[in-house]
């Protein structure tokens, strides 16, 4: 399974309130915006809280 085209759609960064893309190979939900955090998906769920957040 992956996540849930709806649920992608209204999800955006708790960072800098950009929009989010999912990259299924990885597991990870990238934002687009500025700050380019990626937060991990765990069970098809994606985990959007900053201290998750890999930092680039």
């Amino acid at each position: 399974m992956a996540v849930d085209q709806k649920l992608l759609e209204i999800l955006a960064c708790p960072n800098c309130r950009g929009d989010v893309e999912y990259i299924e190979e990885q597991d990870v939900i990238e934002c687009r915006g500025e700050c380019r955090y990626r937060y991990p998906v765990r069970d098809d769920i994606p985990v959007m809280l900053i201290d998750e957040a890999e930092k680039p």
